[in-house]
Protein backbone atom coordinates (compact mmCIF):
# COMPACT_ATOMS: atom_id res chain seq x y z
CA UNK A 1 0.00 0.00 0.00
CA UNK A 2 1.29 3.38 -1.07
CA UNK A 3 1.72 5.78 2.19
CA UNK A 4 1.11 9.11 2.13
CA UNK A 5 5.01 10.37 1.97
CA UNK A 6 5.86 9.33 -1.58
CA UNK A 7 2.16 10.44 -2.40
CA UNK A 8 2.81 13.75 -1.29
CA UNK A 9 6.17 13.52 -3.22
CA UNK A 10 4.19 12.45 -6.01
CA UNK A 11 2.04 15.45 -5.79
CA UNK A 12 4.99 17.80 -5.38
CA UNK A 13 6.91 16.26 -8.69
CA UNK A 14 3.80 16.93 -10.45
CA UNK A 15 3.93 20.87 -9.74
CA UNK A 16 7.54 21.26 -10.31
CA UNK A 17 7.89 19.17 -13.70
CA UNK A 18 5.54 22.18 -14.84
CA UNK A 19 8.01 24.80 -13.49
CA UNK A 20 10.80 25.57 -16.12
CA UNK A 21 13.28 28.04 -15.35
CA UNK A 22 13.51 27.11 -11.40
CA UNK A 23 15.52 25.21 -9.57
CA UNK A 24 15.36 22.07 -10.09
CA UNK A 25 16.68 20.63 -6.59
CA UNK A 26 13.25 20.18 -5.24
CA UNK A 27 12.75 17.75 -8.05
CA UNK A 28 15.36 15.75 -7.96
CA UNK A 29 14.71 15.31 -4.08
CA UNK A 30 10.90 14.09 -5.04
CA UNK A 31 12.34 12.08 -7.77
CA UNK A 32 14.87 10.23 -5.17
CA UNK A 33 11.86 10.26 -2.40
CA UNK A 34 9.61 8.24 -5.34
CA UNK A 35 12.56 6.16 -6.17
CA UNK A 36 13.17 4.68 -3.17
CA UNK A 37 9.24 4.23 -2.08
CA UNK A 38 6.82 1.24 -2.57
CA UNK A 39 4.22 1.91 -4.82
CA UNK A 40 0.94 0.72 -5.87
CA UNK A 41 0.07 0.19 -9.49
CA UNK A 42 -1.99 3.49 -9.48
CA UNK A 43 0.80 5.50 -8.05
CA UNK A 44 3.58 3.21 -9.73
CA UNK A 45 1.76 4.58 -13.32
CA UNK A 46 1.31 8.18 -12.85
CA UNK A 47 5.16 7.90 -11.50
CA UNK A 48 6.24 6.32 -14.88
CA UNK A 49 4.37 9.09 -16.84
CA UNK A 50 5.68 11.58 -15.03
CA UNK A 51 9.18 10.40 -15.82
CA UNK A 52 8.65 10.13 -19.33
CA UNK A 53 7.30 13.84 -19.72
CA UNK A 54 10.57 14.14 -17.82
CA UNK A 55 12.40 12.63 -20.33
CA UNK A 56 11.34 14.52 -23.44
CA UNK A 57 10.96 17.49 -21.37
CA UNK A 58 14.06 17.83 -19.04
CA UNK A 59 14.57 20.92 -17.13
CA UNK A 60 18.79 19.78 -16.68
CA UNK A 61 21.56 17.31 -17.24
CA UNK A 62 21.38 16.17 -13.12
CA UNK A 63 17.41 16.04 -13.49
CA UNK A 64 17.85 13.87 -16.67
CA UNK A 65 20.48 11.64 -15.73
CA UNK A 66 18.27 10.78 -12.67
CA UNK A 67 15.37 10.68 -14.69
CA UNK A 68 16.68 7.81 -16.88
CA UNK A 69 18.58 5.79 -13.93
CA UNK A 70 14.75 5.64 -12.54
CA UNK A 71 13.82 4.38 -15.96
CA UNK A 72 16.64 1.87 -16.38
CA UNK A 73 15.10 0.29 -12.88
CA UNK A 74 11.81 0.70 -12.97
CA UNK A 75 10.77 -2.93 -14.17
CA UNK A 76 11.46 -3.67 -10.62
CA UNK A 77 8.80 -1.64 -8.99
CA UNK A 78 6.40 -3.90 -11.50
CA UNK A 79 8.11 -7.21 -9.79
CA UNK A 80 7.79 -6.23 -6.79
CA UNK A 81 4.00 -5.62 -7.09
CA UNK A 82 3.58 -9.30 -9.00
CA UNK A 83 5.21 -10.73 -6.80
CA UNK A 84 2.90 -9.18 -4.33
CA UNK A 85 0.32 -10.60 -6.10
CA UNK A 86 -1.21 -6.80 -6.75
CA UNK A 87 -3.98 -6.45 -9.47
CA UNK A 88 -1.64 -5.67 -12.19
CA UNK A 89 -4.99 -4.54 -14.68
CA UNK A 90 -4.51 -0.92 -14.68
CA UNK A 91 -1.04 -1.49 -16.97
CA UNK A 92 -3.43 -2.28 -19.41
CA UNK A 93 -5.19 0.51 -20.25
CA UNK A 94 -4.04 1.66 -23.83
CA UNK A 95 -3.17 5.11 -22.19
CA UNK A 96 -0.53 3.71 -20.19
CA UNK A 97 0.44 0.24 -21.90
CA UNK A 98 3.59 -0.54 -22.68
CA UNK A 99 5.62 0.00 -19.41
CA UNK A 100 8.93 -2.16 -18.54
CA UNK A 101 7.94 -5.73 -17.07
CA UNK A 102 4.79 -6.06 -18.19
CA UNK A 103 2.88 -7.33 -21.82
CA UNK A 104 0.64 -6.51 -24.31
CA UNK A 105 -1.69 -9.00 -26.09
CA UNK A 106 -3.86 -7.96 -28.84
CA UNK A 107 -4.80 -10.06 -32.35
CA UNK A 108 -2.56 -7.97 -34.23
CA UNK A 109 -2.83 -7.60 -38.26
CA UNK A 110 -1.19 -10.16 -40.18
CA UNK A 111 1.67 -8.18 -41.01
CA UNK A 112 2.71 -7.01 -37.69
CA UNK A 113 2.71 -10.87 -36.48
CA UNK A 114 4.95 -10.98 -39.07
CA UNK A 115 7.11 -8.95 -37.86
CA UNK A 116 7.00 -9.82 -34.36
CA UNK A 117 8.05 -12.88 -35.02
CA UNK A 118 11.02 -11.53 -37.29
CA UNK A 119 12.26 -9.58 -34.29
CA UNK A 120 11.14 -10.51 -31.41
CA UNK A 121 10.65 -13.83 -31.76
CA UNK A 122 11.20 -15.18 -28.51
CA UNK A 123 8.85 -12.51 -26.93
CA UNK A 124 6.02 -13.34 -28.64
CA UNK A 125 3.09 -16.41 -28.46
CA UNK A 126 -0.50 -17.46 -28.36
CA UNK A 127 -2.93 -16.42 -26.19
CA UNK A 128 -5.39 -19.39 -26.30
CA UNK A 129 -7.60 -18.37 -23.47
CA UNK A 130 -8.59 -15.68 -26.18
CA UNK A 131 -9.25 -18.17 -28.51
CA UNK A 132 -13.22 -18.44 -29.95
CA UNK A 133 -12.83 -19.11 -33.99
CA UNK A 134 -12.79 -22.57 -33.95
CA UNK A 135 -14.78 -23.00 -37.23
CA UNK A 136 -12.84 -20.57 -38.57
CA UNK A 137 -9.78 -22.21 -37.69
CA UNK A 138 -11.09 -25.70 -38.55
CA UNK A 139 -11.83 -24.48 -42.27
CA UNK A 140 -8.32 -22.92 -42.55
CA UNK A 141 -5.27 -25.01 -40.94
CA UNK A 142 -6.04 -28.09 -43.21
CA UNK A 143 -4.06 -26.28 -45.88
CA UNK A 144 -1.03 -26.30 -43.30
CA UNK A 145 -1.64 -29.88 -41.35
CA UNK A 146 -2.60 -32.76 -43.53
CA UNK A 147 -5.87 -34.67 -43.30
CA UNK A 148 -6.75 -32.56 -40.25
CA UNK A 149 -9.78 -32.05 -42.12
CA UNK A 150 -10.69 -35.72 -41.17
CA UNK A 151 -11.01 -34.57 -37.97
CA UNK A 152 -12.55 -30.79 -38.61
CA UNK A 153 -15.18 -31.51 -41.32
CA UNK A 154 -17.11 -34.19 -39.24
CA UNK A 155 -16.04 -34.23 -35.11
CA UNK A 156 -17.20 -31.75 -32.62
CA UNK A 157 -14.76 -30.64 -30.16
CA UNK A 158 -11.19 -30.80 -32.06
CA UNK A 159 -8.32 -31.31 -30.33
CA UNK A 160 -6.63 -28.43 -32.45
CA UNK A 161 -3.69 -27.57 -30.13
CA UNK A 162 -2.86 -31.17 -29.85
CA UNK A 163 -2.87 -30.96 -33.89
CA UNK A 164 -0.99 -28.28 -33.88
CA UNK A 165 1.53 -29.28 -31.27
CA UNK A 166 2.54 -32.84 -33.22
CA UNK A 167 2.77 -31.02 -36.80
CA UNK A 168 5.42 -28.37 -35.58
CA UNK A 169 7.54 -30.42 -33.39
CA UNK A 170 10.19 -28.72 -31.77
CA UNK A 171 9.92 -24.89 -33.53
CA UNK A 172 8.03 -22.48 -31.82
CA UNK A 173 3.85 -22.44 -32.10
CA UNK A 174 3.59 -18.88 -33.58
CA UNK A 175 6.71 -19.11 -35.89
CA UNK A 176 5.86 -22.22 -37.32
CA UNK A 177 1.89 -21.15 -37.74
CA UNK A 178 3.82 -17.87 -39.95
CA UNK A 179 6.58 -20.09 -41.88
CA UNK A 180 3.27 -22.30 -42.95
CA UNK A 181 1.30 -19.09 -44.09
CA UNK A 182 4.01 -17.98 -46.10
CA UNK A 183 4.60 -21.20 -47.82
CA UNK A 184 0.82 -20.98 -48.93
CA UNK A 185 1.01 -20.76 -52.97
CA UNK A 186 -1.58 -17.46 -52.18
CA UNK A 187 -1.30 -13.58 -53.22
CA UNK A 188 -0.12 -11.60 -49.87
CA UNK A 189 -3.66 -10.30 -49.70
CA UNK A 190 -4.98 -13.66 -49.57
CA UNK A 191 -2.67 -14.71 -46.99
CA UNK A 192 -3.56 -11.72 -44.84
CA UNK A 193 -6.99 -12.38 -44.89
CA UNK A 194 -7.06 -16.07 -44.07
CA UNK A 195 -4.84 -15.32 -40.95
CA UNK A 196 -6.45 -12.12 -40.13
CA UNK A 197 -9.95 -14.31 -39.70
CA UNK A 198 -8.57 -16.59 -37.55
CA UNK A 199 -8.40 -13.67 -34.61
CA UNK A 200 -5.27 -14.98 -32.65
CA UNK A 201 -4.44 -13.17 -29.72
CA UNK A 202 -0.58 -12.65 -29.50
CA UNK A 203 0.88 -11.86 -26.39
CA UNK A 204 4.21 -9.84 -26.51
CA UNK A 205 6.67 -9.90 -23.51
CA UNK A 206 8.60 -6.96 -24.97
CA UNK A 207 11.89 -6.14 -23.56
CA UNK A 208 13.29 -3.20 -21.83
CA UNK A 209 14.11 -1.27 -25.52
CA UNK A 210 11.07 -1.85 -26.74
CA UNK A 211 8.94 -0.95 -23.93
CA UNK A 212 7.51 2.82 -23.57
CA UNK A 213 10.02 3.04 -20.23
CA UNK A 214 13.21 2.69 -22.55
CA UNK A 215 12.21 3.28 -25.95
CA UNK A 216 14.72 6.42 -26.78
CA UNK A 217 16.50 7.22 -30.29
CA UNK A 218 19.96 8.45 -29.33
CA UNK A 219 20.16 12.36 -30.22
CA UNK A 220 23.30 14.36 -30.33
CA UNK A 221 21.90 17.51 -28.27
CA UNK A 222 19.49 17.66 -25.82
CA UNK A 223 17.05 20.21 -25.81
CA UNK A 224 16.82 21.11 -22.21
CA UNK A 225 13.90 23.43 -21.01
CA UNK A 226 14.82 25.95 -18.36
CA UNK A 227 11.95 28.15 -19.40
CA UNK A 228 8.12 27.74 -19.90
CA UNK A 229 7.22 25.68 -22.74
CA UNK A 230 5.56 27.13 -25.83
CA UNK A 231 1.53 27.75 -24.98
CA UNK A 232 -0.77 27.63 -27.92
CA UNK A 233 -1.55 31.28 -27.19
CA UNK A 234 2.08 31.76 -28.71
CA UNK A 235 1.68 29.83 -31.53
CA UNK A 236 0.29 31.07 -35.00
CA UNK A 237 -0.90 29.02 -37.89
CA UNK A 238 -0.35 31.68 -40.77
CA UNK A 239 3.08 32.44 -38.68
CA UNK A 240 4.11 29.21 -39.05
CA UNK A 241 3.69 28.34 -42.22
CA UNK A 242 5.34 30.96 -43.65
CA UNK A 243 7.98 29.90 -41.50
CA UNK A 244 12.02 29.23 -43.37
CA UNK A 245 12.58 25.90 -44.86
CA UNK A 246 12.59 23.18 -42.51
CA UNK A 247 15.84 20.76 -42.88
CA UNK A 248 15.54 17.77 -44.49
CA UNK A 249 17.57 14.44 -45.11
CA UNK A 250 16.52 11.39 -46.46
CA UNK A 251 17.21 8.54 -44.47
CA UNK A 252 19.58 5.67 -45.46
CA UNK A 253 17.40 2.29 -45.81
CA UNK A 254 18.81 0.31 -42.68
CA UNK A 255 18.76 4.19 -40.99
CA UNK A 256 15.05 4.30 -42.12
CA UNK A 257 13.86 0.18 -41.00
CA UNK A 258 15.05 1.06 -37.75
CA UNK A 259 13.07 3.98 -37.55
CA UNK A 260 10.01 2.06 -39.13
CA UNK A 261 10.25 -0.72 -36.19
CA UNK A 262 10.49 1.91 -33.72
CA UNK A 263 7.26 3.06 -35.03
CA UNK A 264 5.62 -0.18 -34.99
CA UNK A 265 6.68 -1.23 -31.55
CA UNK A 266 5.50 2.61 -30.35
CA UNK A 267 1.88 1.58 -31.53
CA UNK A 268 1.92 -1.77 -30.77
CA UNK A 269 2.72 -1.58 -27.05
CA UNK A 270 0.17 0.94 -27.23
CA UNK A 271 -2.45 -1.87 -28.61
CA UNK A 272 -2.63 0.05 -31.88
CA UNK A 273 -1.54 -0.17 -35.22
CA UNK A 274 -1.30 2.62 -37.87
CA UNK A 275 -1.75 2.08 -41.63
CA UNK A 276 1.76 3.89 -42.68
CA UNK A 277 3.37 2.17 -40.05
CA UNK A 278 2.35 -1.42 -40.46
CA UNK A 279 3.17 -0.91 -44.45
CA UNK A 280 6.10 1.90 -44.10
CA UNK A 281 8.69 1.58 -47.02
CA UNK A 282 11.63 1.53 -45.16
CA UNK A 283 13.27 2.96 -48.64
CA UNK A 284 11.90 6.62 -48.28
CA UNK A 285 11.95 7.90 -44.84
CA UNK A 286 12.57 11.34 -44.18
CA UNK A 287 14.20 13.07 -41.35
CA UNK A 288 12.94 16.44 -40.62
CA UNK A 289 14.16 18.46 -37.58
CA UNK A 290 11.47 20.64 -36.47
CA UNK A 291 13.75 22.89 -33.48
CA UNK A 292 13.45 22.45 -29.91
CA UNK A 293 14.45 18.96 -29.83
CA UNK A 294 11.76 18.17 -31.99
CA UNK A 295 13.01 15.24 -34.57
CA UNK A 296 9.93 14.21 -37.18
CA UNK A 297 10.36 11.08 -39.67
CA UNK A 298 8.09 10.87 -42.81
CA UNK A 299 7.25 8.03 -44.45
CA UNK A 300 4.98 6.76 -47.11
CA UNK A 301 3.77 3.20 -48.63
CA UNK A 302 4.72 0.95 -51.28
CA UNK A 303 2.38 1.16 -54.27
CA UNK A 304 0.60 -2.12 -52.83
CA UNK A 305 -0.60 -0.46 -50.15
CA UNK A 306 -1.25 2.59 -51.17
CA UNK A 307 -4.93 4.02 -51.48
CA UNK A 308 -6.84 3.90 -54.49
CA UNK A 309 -7.19 7.90 -54.61
CA UNK A 310 -5.08 9.44 -51.92
CA UNK A 311 -1.57 10.10 -51.33
CA UNK A 312 -0.73 8.93 -47.58
CA UNK A 313 1.48 9.91 -45.54
CA UNK A 314 2.44 8.77 -41.65
CA UNK A 315 4.71 10.20 -39.43
CA UNK A 316 6.63 9.75 -35.82
CA UNK A 317 7.39 12.58 -33.47
CA UNK A 318 9.93 12.90 -31.18
CA UNK A 319 11.32 14.70 -28.82
CA UNK A 320 14.18 14.37 -27.71
CA UNK A 321 14.52 11.04 -28.67
CA UNK A 322 11.12 9.78 -27.03
CA UNK A 323 8.42 8.90 -29.46
CA UNK A 324 5.70 11.52 -28.02
CA UNK A 325 3.37 11.76 -31.49
CA UNK A 326 2.21 10.53 -34.58
CA UNK A 327 0.69 12.07 -37.65
CA UNK A 328 -1.37 10.98 -40.78
CA UNK A 329 -2.38 12.88 -43.53
CA UNK A 330 -4.52 11.88 -47.30
CA UNK A 331 -4.28 14.11 -49.79
CA UNK A 332 -6.18 14.76 -52.35
CA UNK A 333 -4.50 17.75 -55.18
CA UNK A 334 -3.65 20.41 -52.21
CA UNK A 335 -5.94 19.35 -49.38
CA UNK A 336 -5.19 17.31 -46.67
CA UNK A 337 -6.89 15.45 -44.13
CA UNK A 338 -4.60 15.96 -40.96
CA UNK A 339 -4.88 13.02 -37.80
CA UNK A 340 -2.31 14.43 -35.51
CA UNK A 341 -1.86 12.20 -31.96
CA UNK A 342 -0.24 13.60 -29.20
CA UNK A 343 0.45 10.39 -26.47
CA UNK A 344 -1.36 10.59 -23.25
CA UNK A 345 1.95 10.96 -21.58
CA UNK A 346 2.72 14.10 -23.53
CA UNK A 347 -0.37 16.21 -23.84
CA UNK A 348 0.73 19.24 -22.09
CA UNK A 349 4.14 19.60 -24.34
CA UNK A 350 3.80 22.11 -26.56
CA UNK A 351 1.34 20.06 -28.56
CA UNK A 352 0.05 23.53 -30.81
CA UNK A 353 3.37 24.41 -31.59
CA UNK A 354 4.28 21.02 -33.05
CA UNK A 355 1.05 20.47 -34.81
CA UNK A 356 1.83 24.08 -36.44
CA UNK A 357 5.14 23.04 -37.41
CA UNK A 358 4.30 19.05 -38.74
CA UNK A 359 1.55 21.24 -41.22
CA UNK A 360 4.37 23.37 -42.39
CA UNK A 361 6.50 20.33 -42.96
CA UNK A 362 4.01 18.65 -45.05
CA UNK A 363 3.14 22.18 -47.04
CA UNK A 364 6.70 21.88 -47.77
CA UNK A 365 7.07 18.44 -48.64
CA UNK A 366 3.65 18.33 -50.55
CA UNK A 367 2.66 21.43 -51.65
CA UNK A 368 -0.64 20.84 -49.22
CA UNK A 369 -2.43 24.51 -48.74
CA UNK A 370 -6.02 23.35 -47.29
CA UNK A 371 -6.06 21.20 -44.43
CA UNK A 372 -9.02 19.60 -42.97
CA UNK A 373 -10.37 17.93 -39.63
CA UNK A 374 -12.12 15.07 -39.53
CA UNK A 375 -15.21 15.41 -37.09
CA UNK A 376 -14.00 12.40 -34.97
CA UNK A 377 -10.66 14.16 -34.19
CA UNK A 378 -12.93 16.90 -32.57
CA UNK A 379 -15.23 14.70 -30.55
CA UNK A 380 -17.63 13.07 -32.68
CA UNK A 381 -18.44 9.72 -31.57
CA UNK A 382 -14.94 10.07 -29.47
CA UNK A 383 -15.85 11.46 -26.20
CA UNK A 384 -12.06 11.99 -25.14
CA UNK A 385 -12.03 14.55 -28.08
CA UNK A 386 -15.15 16.49 -25.96
CA UNK A 387 -13.46 15.88 -22.41
CA UNK A 388 -10.35 17.85 -24.21
CA UNK A 389 -12.32 20.51 -25.75
CA UNK A 390 -10.52 19.72 -29.23
CA UNK A 391 -12.69 22.03 -31.11
CA UNK A 392 -11.58 24.91 -29.31
CA UNK A 393 -7.70 23.61 -29.80
CA UNK A 394 -8.39 23.44 -33.62
CA UNK A 395 -10.61 26.64 -33.69
CA UNK A 396 -8.28 29.09 -31.88
CA UNK A 397 -5.26 27.92 -34.38
CA UNK A 398 -7.90 29.44 -37.03
CA UNK A 399 -9.61 26.15 -38.24
CA UNK A 400 -13.11 27.08 -39.08
CA UNK A 401 -16.63 24.61 -39.19
CA UNK A 402 -17.36 24.04 -42.90
CA UNK A 403 -21.07 23.97 -42.00
CA UNK A 404 -22.74 27.65 -42.01
CA UNK A 405 -24.80 26.25 -39.08
CA UNK A 406 -21.65 25.17 -37.32
CA UNK A 407 -20.10 28.46 -37.87
CA UNK A 408 -23.14 30.35 -37.01
CA UNK A 409 -22.75 28.05 -33.46
CA UNK A 410 -19.10 28.81 -33.07
CA UNK A 411 -19.58 32.77 -33.54
CA UNK A 412 -22.30 32.03 -30.74
CA UNK A 413 -20.21 30.92 -28.24
CA UNK A 414 -16.83 32.89 -28.91
CA UNK A 415 -19.30 35.82 -28.35
CA UNK A 416 -20.15 34.41 -24.78
CA UNK A 417 -16.55 33.46 -24.31
CA UNK A 418 -16.06 37.56 -25.04
CA UNK A 419 -18.68 38.57 -22.76
CA UNK A 420 -17.06 36.32 -20.19
CA UNK A 421 -14.26 34.58 -20.36
CA UNK A 422 -14.96 32.48 -17.44
CA UNK A 423 -17.36 30.88 -19.59
CA UNK A 424 -17.16 26.87 -20.54
CA UNK A 425 -18.79 25.40 -23.74
CA UNK A 426 -21.08 22.57 -22.52
CA UNK A 427 -20.32 19.17 -23.18
CA UNK A 428 -23.62 19.01 -25.49
CA UNK A 429 -22.57 21.68 -27.32
CA UNK A 430 -19.18 21.01 -28.55
CA UNK A 431 -20.92 17.38 -29.59
CA UNK A 432 -23.04 19.49 -32.02
CA UNK A 433 -19.95 21.59 -33.25
CA UNK A 434 -18.11 18.04 -33.85
CA UNK A 435 -20.69 16.69 -36.14
CA UNK A 436 -18.43 18.86 -39.10
CA UNK A 437 -15.22 18.87 -40.63
CA UNK A 438 -12.99 21.99 -39.78
CA UNK A 439 -10.52 23.44 -42.37
CA UNK A 440 -8.39 25.91 -42.34
CA UNK A 441 -6.56 27.71 -45.53
CA UNK A 442 -2.83 28.15 -46.12
CA UNK A 443 -4.12 31.20 -48.79
CA UNK A 444 -4.83 34.70 -48.24
CA UNK A 445 -7.17 37.40 -50.92
CA UNK A 446 -8.04 36.35 -54.62
CA UNK A 447 -6.48 32.80 -53.75
CA UNK A 448 -9.36 32.02 -50.93
CA UNK A 449 -12.30 31.44 -52.60
CA UNK A 450 -10.24 29.00 -54.73
CA UNK A 451 -9.88 26.72 -51.35
CA UNK A 452 -12.97 27.39 -50.18
CA UNK A 453 -14.35 25.26 -53.13
CA UNK A 454 -13.52 22.08 -50.98
CA UNK A 455 -16.00 23.32 -48.38
CA UNK A 456 -18.21 20.56 -49.20
CA UNK A 457 -16.22 17.63 -50.51
CA UNK A 458 -15.72 14.27 -48.78
CA UNK A 459 -13.87 11.52 -50.92
CA UNK A 460 -16.65 9.39 -49.46
CA UNK A 461 -18.65 11.44 -51.73
CA UNK A 462 -16.70 10.06 -55.16
CA UNK A 463 -17.29 6.59 -53.68
CA UNK A 464 -20.73 6.63 -53.75
CA UNK A 465 -20.92 8.34 -56.99
CA UNK A 466 -19.03 5.34 -58.08
CA UNK A 467 -21.54 2.91 -56.91
CA UNK A 468 -24.13 4.59 -58.23
CA UNK A 469 -23.40 4.45 -61.71
CA UNK A 470 -22.47 0.78 -60.50
CA UNK A 471 -26.20 -0.13 -59.53
CA UNK A 472 -27.50 1.88 -62.13
CA UNK A 473 -25.36 1.04 -65.86
CA UNK A 474 -23.81 -2.62 -64.63
CA UNK A 475 -26.44 -4.34 -62.57
CA UNK A 476 -24.06 -3.93 -59.88
CA UNK A 477 -21.50 -6.06 -61.23
CA UNK A 478 -17.94 -4.24 -59.98
CA UNK A 479 -15.89 -6.45 -62.49
CA UNK A 480 -17.85 -5.12 -64.87
CA UNK A 481 -17.71 -1.13 -63.87
CA UNK A 482 -13.97 -1.50 -63.38
CA UNK A 483 -13.70 -3.00 -67.37
CA UNK A 484 -15.63 -0.39 -68.95
CA UNK A 485 -14.51 2.19 -67.04
CA UNK A 486 -10.50 1.59 -67.76
CA UNK A 487 -11.75 0.92 -71.54
CA UNK A 488 -13.51 4.33 -71.56
CA UNK A 489 -10.82 6.34 -69.94
CA UNK A 490 -7.75 4.89 -71.56
CA UNK A 491 -9.97 5.52 -75.27
CA UNK A 492 -10.71 9.17 -74.07
CA UNK A 493 -6.82 9.67 -73.42
CA UNK A 494 -5.47 7.63 -75.74
CA UNK A 495 -3.41 5.71 -73.32
CA UNK A 496 -1.16 3.21 -74.50
CA UNK A 497 -0.71 0.80 -71.34
CA UNK A 498 1.46 -2.07 -73.16
CA UNK A 499 4.65 -0.93 -70.63
CA UNK A 500 2.74 -0.69 -68.10
CA UNK A 501 4.06 -2.41 -65.11
CA UNK A 502 1.18 -4.56 -62.44
CA UNK A 503 1.07 -1.03 -59.71
CA UNK A 504 0.53 1.50 -62.76
CA UNK A 505 -2.61 -0.74 -64.27
CA UNK A 506 -3.44 -0.98 -60.41
CA UNK A 507 -3.41 2.71 -60.39
CA UNK A 508 -5.47 3.02 -63.64
CA UNK A 509 -8.25 0.56 -62.39
CA UNK A 510 -8.70 2.79 -59.38
CA UNK A 511 -8.77 6.27 -60.52
CA UNK A 512 -10.49 4.87 -63.95
CA UNK A 513 -13.69 4.99 -61.94
CA UNK A 514 -13.60 8.20 -61.37
CA UNK A 515 -12.43 9.71 -64.43
CA UNK A 516 -15.34 7.59 -66.14
CA UNK A 517 -17.74 10.02 -64.17
CA UNK A 518 -16.43 13.40 -66.24
CA UNK A 519 -18.57 14.26 -68.70
CA UNK A 520 -16.31 15.56 -70.78
CA UNK A 521 -12.70 14.17 -70.66
CA UNK A 522 -13.19 12.99 -74.09
CA UNK A 523 -12.92 16.45 -75.09
CA UNK A 524 -10.16 17.99 -73.18
CA UNK A 525 -6.68 19.07 -74.79
CA UNK A 526 -4.05 17.11 -75.71
CA UNK A 527 -1.63 18.08 -72.93
CA UNK A 528 -4.37 17.68 -70.26
CA UNK A 529 -4.84 14.10 -71.40
CA UNK A 530 -1.14 13.92 -71.24
CA UNK A 531 -1.44 15.47 -67.91
CA UNK A 532 -3.57 12.65 -66.50
CA UNK A 533 -1.61 9.57 -67.94
CA UNK A 534 1.48 10.88 -65.86
CA UNK A 535 -0.77 11.61 -62.50
CA UNK A 536 -1.77 7.99 -63.01
CA UNK A 537 1.29 6.52 -63.81
CA UNK A 538 3.03 8.95 -60.33
CA UNK A 539 0.08 7.41 -58.24
CA UNK A 540 2.22 3.91 -58.98
CA UNK A 541 5.96 5.65 -58.65
CA UNK A 542 8.40 5.90 -55.66
CA UNK A 543 7.07 8.70 -54.47
CA UNK A 544 3.24 10.06 -54.21
CA UNK A 545 5.09 13.71 -53.56
CA UNK A 546 5.46 13.78 -56.99
CA UNK A 547 1.34 12.56 -57.64
CA UNK A 548 0.26 15.47 -55.75
CA UNK A 549 2.72 17.80 -57.65
CA UNK A 550 1.11 16.75 -60.90
CA UNK A 551 -2.30 16.96 -59.75
CA UNK A 552 -1.89 20.28 -58.50
CA UNK A 553 -1.21 21.35 -61.57
CA UNK A 554 -4.22 20.00 -63.44
CA UNK A 555 -7.08 22.70 -63.13
CA UNK A 556 -9.72 21.31 -64.85
CA UNK A 557 -9.01 17.99 -63.16
CA UNK A 558 -8.94 19.03 -60.08
CA UNK A 559 -12.56 20.95 -60.38
CA UNK A 560 -14.13 17.99 -61.74
CA UNK A 561 -13.20 16.21 -58.55
CA UNK A 562 -14.05 19.02 -56.21
CA UNK A 563 -17.65 18.67 -58.17
CA UNK A 564 -18.10 15.23 -58.00
CA UNK A 565 -17.18 15.06 -54.27
CA UNK A 566 -19.22 17.83 -52.72
CA UNK A 567 -22.55 16.28 -54.05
Amino acid sequence: MTTRKPISALDKLEALRRRFGSDDTSLRQALTTLSKSKLDAATLIHFHETLLFLRAYPPSIKALDQVERILRAFEKGVSQLRRAEADLSPFDDPEVSGIAGTTVTSNFSYHIVRWLVAKHQHQVGIDWGWFEEEDRFGAIMPRIMPLLEEDAMVEAHIPYREWLSTARGRAKELSWIIRQFESLKLSKKERAEHYDSLKLHITWKFGFRASRTGMALPVRKICFHDKPLIRRRDVSLVTELASPTIPVQKLSRDEGERIIDMARETSAVRYRELHGFTYGDHRRVLKAYLGGGVDVFVMGVPAEHRLPLRAYTAALILKNGVPVAYFEGLSIFERMESGFNLYYTFREGETAWIFSRILRLMRQLLGVTVFSIDPYQIGHENEEGIESGAFWFYRKLGFRPVRPDLMKLTLAEEKKIAASPRHRTAAKTLRKLAAGHMLFEAVAGKQHNRAANWDRFLVRNLGLAVQRRMARDFGGEATRIRDESIKSVTRNLSIDTRNWNQNESQALSDLSLVLALIPDLGHWSDAEKQLVSQVIRAKAGSDEGRYLSLMQEHALFRNAVIKLGSA
